[in-house]
Order: C-alpha cells, then sequence, then structure tokens
C-alpha cells in the first residue's frame, strides 16, 4: 500500500494543517506561499525551502549519482528500471537530506520536494528543453513518467520517501525564446489526445504530489494562473489531492509579459485565485495586500497553505513528527559502489544502434593495433550529463572510457577533432586548426570512432549560463561548427569508421546514415557513461535502447516551431519517411516473433489481451523491447486520426535460441480517439494491431529486415469519457 491510499493517514494530514494554519496569522500565511518559506518559530514551524531538483539525479548540493539524462532513460522503454533509477536518487536525496538536517543546513536544494520529472511532450526536436524529457509519445511518457513518480515517492503508508513533480503543465515544448509571452495554441484534440496524457496518468495513477505549470500561456490564459487547467481539469476531473507550484517567477510574467493583468498584485491574486498554491519567486509576497483589499479569499488562501502543510507532513519534515523509515538512510549510500554499477547499467542501456554495416559491431579488439577516437565529444565531460545535473565524483568521457577498456592491448590515438560548435578550438588561430592531427590520425589508425552531436551549452533551457546557440534552442537539425566537414574527413580516409553521436535530441544525421557503416546514439548517458559505451562497443553489452524520438531527415520538413497543432509532427502524424523512426533500435542479435493470438476479435469497455512468442534466433544473449501499437480505421471518417500508436512495451531479455511467451492487456483506452470536442470515443469500424520489435512503418521494417506481427478487430462504437 502506499501513502495516497492510506486515506486514513491523509485524512489525519490534512485535519492537523488545518489545525495549524487556523492559528496563522495572515502575514505568516502569505510567507508560508514562497518556495523560501521561512521559519515561524511560535507554532514549531522549521524553515524550509521547497526548490529542489532530481531529473536524472540529486542536482545541485553536492557530490550525487549523476545518471543518463532523461531521454536516454526514456531509450530504454524499460517501466521497471526506470522506477529502479528513481528509488535511487530518491535513496541518495534523503541520506544528503538527513546529513543538511544534521548541521542545520536548510538552503535551497537541499529539502525532499524534487520538481522532476519533466513529462512535457518532444513535439520538436529544435526544442532545448526536450533532453530533459521522456520523449515525443504520450503512451511512453505515461508509462516512463508513472514509475519515475512511484520510484521517487516510495511505497510506505504513512511517508513519502520524497515528493514528485510533474511538470510543466501545460501544453509547453518551446520555443524558449519567447516562452514568457507566448501563447501555445492547441485544439481540444491535440490537448487531450497528445498534451495531457501523461499528467493526467502521472495523477490518477502515480498519485505525484506536486504539479508546476508552465511559463507559456495556453489557449490566452497563463498556465500558472488558468482555471482551466489547474481546477476544471486538474482537481475536478483527476481528483488532483497535492500542491501546484509556479514555474520560477513565471507568475511575474503575467504582467511583464503575457499582458493579462497590470500589476504584481493582479498577478498574485490570479494566480492563487485559479490554483496556483507556491511560487517560485517572491510575488506571492504581494498577496497580503491582495486580501486586505479584496482580490483574494483568505479561504482560498488556507487551501493553498493545507495542501503544502499536508505534503510536509508526509514527508514527515515537520518538528514534532515521529521518525520516519527514511531517517537513518545513511550518508554512505550517496556515490557508492552499488549507486555507480546501477548508473554503468543505465548507461548501457540506453544506448541505440542505428546503424551496423557488415557487422562491423562489436569491435574486436584483437583485430586493432591502433584506434583514433576523434571528436569534440570524445573527451567533453559537459555531453554525459545533461542539464539538471547533479556533481559526480568522477567523470568516465567516452575517450577515458575506451583507454581504460582497451588497457595496453591496443594504441589509442585522440583528438578533438574541432570545437563543438565554432570554426576554431583556439582563437589566434586561422580555423579549423585540428585538421591535420585528424588526418594524421586517421592515416595511423587501424580504426577509427567519430564522436561528434551536442552538449548542454547547445541545447537547454533559456538563460542557461553558457548557452549561445539559440536561447536554448536549435536553429536546425544538423552537426554544428565544424564537425560535418571532420566526419566526411575521417572517411575519406578509408578506414573503418563507428559514429559515436552524444546529444539529447534528434540529429539529421543522413549524411552519415549513406557513408558510416556504423552509428550508435549515446544521449547524455551520465558520469559512468564513457565506461558503458566502451563495453558496448566491444561487445560486453548488447544495445537494447530505442528511439524515444523521431530522427527527421532535414529540418525543412517540420511545420512552424510556433505551431503547437500536431499534425505533420511526430511517428503519429507525421507523413514523411523518418531517418530513424520512433520505437527503433537495433541488436547484435536476432529476435523472431510467433503466435500471435487475442482474447476476441471484438473490442468492448473490457478491452482485450494478446499472446505470442518471442525467440532470440541469434548467436548473442540480448534484450528486446516487445512493441504494441494500434491503428485506428474508423468507418465515420473522423478528422486527424493518427498513424498507427505505441500502445504497450515489454522487455524480454533471451539467451540464444531461448523462447518466451510475452502478454499484453490493452484496455479499451488503446483502441480510442479524442475527436475534437474532447469526448473519448471508440469508432465504430475496427483497429488494426501490430506488434513486434519496432513499429509498423515500412522505414523500420526495411532498417531492420523485419516485420511485425499484424491482427485485426472489429470496434462496436462507444463512448468512453
Amino acid at each position: 500500500m502506499d501513502i495516497v491510499e492510506n486515506k486514513e493517514k491523509l485524512s489525519e494530514y490534512r485535519e492537523r494543517a488545518k489545525a495549524l494554519v487556523a492559528k496563522m496569522t495572515l502575514e505568516e500565511k502569505v510567507s508560508q506561499t514562497l518556495h523560501r518559506a521561512p521559519a515561524i518559530e511560535r507554532l514549531g514551524i522549521p524553515a524550509y525551502n521547497w526548490w529542489n531538483e532530481a531529473l536524472h539525479g540529486v542536482a545541485r548540493a553536492g557530490v550525487a549519482t549523476v545518471f543518463p539524462q532523461a531521454i536516454a532513460l526514456a531509450a530504454t522503454f524499460d517501466e521497471d528500471f526506470v522506477e529502479q533509477v528513481a528509488d535511487a536518487i530518491s535513496t541518495e536525496g534523503r541520506a544528503k537530506f538527513n546529513m543538511q538536517q544534521k548541521y542545520d543546513d536548510r538552503d535551497i536544494y537541499k529539502g525532499l520536494t524534487f520538481w522532476a520529472p519533466n513529462i512535457n511532450i518532444f513535439r520538436d526536436p529544435r526544442w532545448g528543453r526536450g533532453h530533459e524529457t521522456f520523449g515525443e509519445d504520450p503512451y511512453l511518457t505515461s508509462r516512463l513518467g508513472v514509475r519515475f513518480v512511484k520510484g521517487l515517492q516510495g511505497h510506505d503508508e504513512t511517508y513519502l520517501k520524497a515528493a514528485a513533480c510533474a511538470k510543466h503543465f501545460a501544453v509547453h515544448s518551446g520555443p524558449e525564446d519567447l516562452r514568457h509571452q507566448f501563447d501555445a495554441k492547441v485544439s481540444r484534440q491535440d490537448l487531450y489526445e497528445t498534451y495531457l496524457p501523461a499528467f493526467k496518468a502521472c495523477v490518477t495513477e502515480g498519485h505525484v504530489e506536486a504539479v508546476m505549470g508552465a511559463y507559456n500561456r495556453t489557449n490566452g490564459m497563463p498556465c500558472c494562473g488558468n482555471r482551466e487547467l489547474l481546477i476544471d481539469i486538474l482537481r475536478e476531473q483527476w481528483g488532483f489531492a497535492g500542491h501546484v507550484v509556479s514555474d520560477c517567477w513565471a507568475i511575474r510574467d503575467f504582467h511583464s509579459g503575457h499582458g493579462v493583468t497590470q500589476t504584481p498584485v493582479e498577478s498574485a491574486a490570479m494566480a492563487m485565485n485559479n490554483g496556483c498554491d507556491l511560487n517560485c519567486g517572491d510575488l506571492f509576497a504581494y498577496l497580503l495586500m491582495g486580501v486586505r483589499d479584496g482580490r483574494v479569499d483568505e479561504k482560498r488562501l488556507d487551501d493553498a497553505l493545507v495542501n503544502l502543510f499536508t505534503t510536509r507532513m508526509k514527508l514527515g519534515v515537520m518538528e514534532e513528527q515521529e521518525p520516519t523509515p527514511f531517517d537513518e538512510i545513511p550518508y554512505t549510500v550517496v556515490d557508492s559502489p552499488d549507486m555507480r554499477r546501477l548508473n554503468e547499467e543505465a548507461a548501457e542501456k540506453c544506448v541505440v544502434l542505428l546503424k551496423n554495416e557488415d557487422h562491423l559491431l562489436p569491435l574486436d579488439k584483437k583485430k586493432y593495433k591502433t584506434i583514433g577516437v576523434i571528436g569534440p565529444n570524445a573527451n567533453n565531460r559537459k555531453a554525459l550529463i545533461g542539464n539538471y545535473e547533479g556533481t559526480a565524483s568522477r567523470y568516465i568521457t567516452i575517450l577515458e572510457g575506451i583507454q581504460d577498456y582497451l588497457g595496453d592491448e591496443v594504441r589509442v590515438l585522440a583528438s578533438e577533432g574541432c570545437h563543438l560548435c565554432k570554426d576554431k578550438v583556439t582563437g589566434l588561430s586561422q580555423g579549423n586548426e585540428r585538421l591535420s592531427e585528424v588526418k594524421e590520425i586517421c592515416e595511423m589508425s587501424d580504426l577509427v570512432i567519430a564522436c561528434m552531436g551536442l552538449d548542454a551549452g547547445l541545447e537547454g533551457e533559456e538563460g542557461d549560463e553558457g548557452n549561445e546557440f539559440a536561447s536554448g534552442d536549435k536553429p536546425n537539425l544538423s552537426l554544428p561548427g565544424l564537425q560535418q566537414e571532420i566526419l566526411e574527413t575521417i572517411h575519406a580516409s578509408g578506414k573503418p569508421v563507428v559514429l559515436v553521436l552524444l546529444s539529447g535530441s534528434a540529429l539529421a544525421v543522413s549524411w552519415a546514415d549513406e557513408h558510416i557503416p556504423a552509428i550508435l546514439q549515446g544521449w547524455y548517458p551520465g558520469a559512468q557513461g564513457g565506461r558503458a559505451i566502451a563495453r558496448v562497443l566491444f561487445g560486453d553489452k548488447n544495445p537494447e535502447g530505442r528511439l524515444p524520438v523521431t530522427f527527421y531527415r532535414t529540418t525543412e520538413e517540420l511545420p512552424e516551431f510556433t505551431d503547437y497543432a500536431m499534425a505533420g509532427r511526430t511517428y503519429r502524424y507525421m507523413q514523411n519517411e523518418a531517418l530513424y523512426p520512433f520505437g527503433y533500435g537495433l541488436s547484435y542479435t536476432k529476435f523472431s516473433y510467433g503466435d500471435l493470438s487475442l482474447s476476441t476479435d471484438r473490442v468492448t469497455k473490457e478491452g482485450l489481451d494478446i499472446r505470442l512468442t518471442v525467440k532470440n534466433t541469434g548467436l548473442v544473449e540480448g534484450t528486446e523491447t516487445v512493441q504494441v501499437y494500434v491503428k485506428a480505421l474508423p468507418e465515420d471518417g473522423a478528422a486527424n486520426v493518427p498513424n498507427a500508436q505505441l500502445k504497450g512495451i515489454c522487455k524480454c531479455s533471451l539467451k540464444p535460441e531461448e523462447e518466451k511467451e510475452v502478454c499484453f492487456h490493452l484496455p479499451a483506452e488503446a483502441f480510442a480517439l479524442y475527436d475534437e470536442e474532447a469526448r473519448l470515443l471508440v469508432h465504430k469500424g475496427c483497429c488494426r494491431i501490430f506488434v513486434g520489435g519496432h513499429g509498423p512503418d515500412a522505414r523500420s521494417c526495411k532498417l531492420t529486415g523485419t516485420s511485425v506481427l499484424e491482427a485485426e478487430v472489429s470496434t462496436e462504437g462507444f463512448v468512453l469519457k
């Protein structure tokens, strides 16, 4: 039983919170709505800073395990493993909190309210913050989001291990440089079909403790003061019982950016009246005036405080509370050998093998006397970690991982090749000053590993320190700077080439797909990333990752970045052929599928069950990602029907010649579509079901050389919601 299911305990907390709030003065109440809440000594309320981060590890508060970035974890397609990682994060979070409390350290990034996960939909590969998300698909984002929340919050009946926060609610995915005044206009159908499902799942299934509003407006109203989002949908439709926090200084944008209010008092009142409980920032200080002027009912302020103190009581961070089961987690668990092993496993599981012509990979180190490692990401620590990162005690870059793996058996020659995005490495050079070094290393090497891509200095959040690449967003999908030229120089040497891409988003590497025999997508693989990628390159680990985003061929085929309509976007609505499709990834072994059976040939409100067998027909052990897709074929000519959509995932590890039965239950919702009035309908007609190691699109079938199993079920037509 989770604490969220223990209604008696929840009721007790809320009653205690109400009694506490009733003793507070108006000034004291207002002070508790700011993220830096001061102590109220007369009531025994300790100071508490609500702002903490744990997107892929405890961030910004000293040493902690830096796991692969969220988009990399998404590439595992592994719900169980994502929860395991989140549980490890909260274990370190509690250990650090216990240590900090020992020394009365209550600073920012020292609490147990972690503002993660980011479950926005990565609708456009140019968005700089997309690597914080679980990708472009609502189903995958929902499943991983729910399990991340459960891992952070734990399963104790009395206390939360930590409090998770689903952000940014809602319809938020760039552009970064306009976010303080931008209005994301979206249809009811796209809103409910694409942008809300992951939030709904985290609330209704994951029982997430907090929800953070977005900076932008949605259909004209700022998200942090949007009654439809924060009250009508979140509270009334979904039954959310936690607290709502604004994004940082987002309420200030109401008057300074969006222009929907005139003064700070009006902005604070608008946010509070429309469902925001906590202000990341200081604008809620104006609530003192807002209540006195009659703009805000003090009862609404009381309700917000009850939500906030209930969370603190669930965490066990109020002075008078009994000890929690997590108080004895020692600091020694932080950055421990067990954490490092889990981190390395995570980095291994997220690698996606995009191309492997003539089975160049895995590499046999006995075949090579000298290997060249070239590229700006070969020895770039920043390309390991992504953003919202912690501080690792040790970082292992790709170059270091390969050097450690090969030891003295193979000579490794290295060059950065070029700057990550500029035309020169040193300011006084004439440009491209590493070209001669690249040519010489290629000539002397038996094989070259090219390490290209991006880092969080090139894609990230607006205002990130050091970001000089379009306010966080990418201007295009090309390799930046001189990377393409260096890659072509390496290829021209005639030596075998393996391309390792480190990035948090899709890159249009069409030239590489045509000319480079082997390509790995390593994402931002965490502090252990170099060791993990070396193990994949040399066959100690069989790659199992799948793409949680579409790799497009060009920027030009994308709709306008500021257009939030889903038409033409992501695998669900695109019409063009992808370079590398969503759900795609190769392995060093082969899998076959058979014996597909359905529990019924007609969809009812009970859904249906699927059974099939998966067999490893190759020579090495491997893990297959079994995927189920559903394509609705309505008879009534319904508008904007998406392509086949992911509706089931299952990881299946198999030894050579081993076969397993895999079972899925697809609820009726898997066959339903939202209409333009946001009604969820199973249309009369039929649905096609596809099961395999990738999507049913022609490009995936061509790249893998395998097809998917297919079945068809009839649909009578009925309304679900």
